[in-house]
């Protein structure tokens, strides 16, 4: 059981996570859409670069990719509170009730690592060349979070047996 409540618990955690971040996204939101808008303008990546070409310096198209984030953002949030509910529904069920019980955890977690490494690293650090900018380069926090949600996942997706064989 306790193997268990503390997969609950981590997917609690990173729903408790994400949602105080979709919250300030949206409570506070110039501060970070002031960060999309200078990643996609890529105004402070090396002045030489060719890759500056990408850029894109429309002010509806930054805002529209801010809400992007903010609802896949939201989504796992969802996902993961629901993964949660869902987990703890099943803790005392069968080792098959529970491990078929992780889907929508699994799902969150899945799309968390999407938001923080497809969005932020291959997006943001790669195609608009954050990792060029001394100012507006995110990676190191995103690495932190996509790293983290890859760990509960693979702790997740750990077969649980049932209870009688703990």
């Amino acid at each position: 059981m306790v193997v268990r409540i503390s997969k609950i618990l981590l997917c609690l955690s990173l729903a408790a996570y994400v949602l105080i971040v979709v919250y300030d996204n949206v409570v506070d939101y110039g501060t970070n859409f002031t960060f999309v808008a200078h990643v996609m303008s890529m105004d402070t990546t090396l002045p030489d670069s060719v890759l500056r070409s990408r850029a894109i310096n429309n002010p509806a198209i930054w805002h529209a990719a801010y809400w992007v984030i903010i609802a896949a953002e939201a989504v796992t949030c969802l996902l993961l509170l629901l993964g949660a509910w869902r987990l703890w529904q099943a803790r005392a069920a069968s080792s098959a009730q529970f491990n078929k019980a992780k889907d929508a955890a699994i799902m969150g977690a899945t799309a968390g690592i999407l938001v923080w490494f497809a969005a932020m690293m291959i997006v943001g650090g790669e195609w608009f060349s954050m990792w060029q900018s001394a100012t507006w380069n995110g990676q190191a926090p995103a690495a932190r979070i996509y790293l983290t949600f890859i760990g509960i996942l693979i702790y997740l997706n750990q077969n649980d047996g049932d209870l009688a064989d703990a």
